[in-house]
């Protein structure tokens, strides 16, 4: 099986390659410039038209949105046990990518760009929603990860998508110290040779796209 990873510093694309890493998989990750542009070509836009990352590659075949290659990943893969083995918890595990996904990560993107969504309105003021609604979600995190090392009993692909949007957040102008189980979950997790692996890429790559 061949397996590559369209990727792009600092993007949620972070996620499938911890989760590859953690399943122990093959796989090539293929960086993508996208301030330069680059997944806006178009043998971009045939892979994703959408031109986001992450698009995962399989054999030939593509795979796009987060949620949807996490959950390949952690099918294809099952002794890493990416996904917890309860049908319920399983579900309640896919619903939390969801989260990620479409509660907290549109938010960071108004937060870190409010003029694209604004038009002629006060940047200022999407981002100050935008804020509030990340804020809303932590809160949602410190009652989940209350007493917990992990959303469930051990390490799954939720943990790793839950740590990309935190560590979004640390890199905005954010007070983040009303959160202090998401803080030490988020430690915890950046501690894994997973994690430890792709910080160690995304510094090549940047340096690759003379980025800092």
């Amino acid at each position: 099986m061949k397996i590559a990873l369209a990727y792009a510093p600092t993007t949620c694309a972070l996620v499938p390659f911890v989760n590859l890493t953690e399943a122990g998989a093959e796989f090539e990750p293929v960086p993508i410039d996208t301030h330069r542009g680059q997944n806006r070509t178009a043998e971009y836009l045939r892979l994703n038209p959408l031109h986001k990352v992450p698009v995962l590659i399989v054999d030939g075949r593509v795979l796009t949105e987060n949620v949807a290659i996490q959950i390949w990943i952690a099918r294809t893969f099952p002794a890493a046990h990416l996904l917890p083995p309860d049908a319920w918890e399983e579900v309640q595990a896919i619903s939390l990518m969801a989260w990620c996904a479409s509660g907290i990560h549109p938010h960071l993107a108004r937060y870190h760009g409010p003029a694209r969504y604004c038009g002629d309105a006060d940047p200022a003021a999407v981002r100050d929603i935008a804020k509030e609604m990340v804020f809303e979600n932590f809160h949602k995190a410190e009652d989940l990860l209350r007493d917990r090392e992990f959303f469930f009993d051990r390490f799954t692909a939720v943990d790793s998508y839950f740590f990309w949007c935190f560590r979004r957040a640390t890199e905005f102008s954010l007070d983040l110290s009303g959160f202090p189980n998401c803080a030490r979950h988020f430690a915890g997790i950046a501690e894994r040779r997973s994690v430890q692996k792709a910080f160690a890429y995304e510094r090549e790559v940047k340096a690759l796209f003379g980025r800092t």
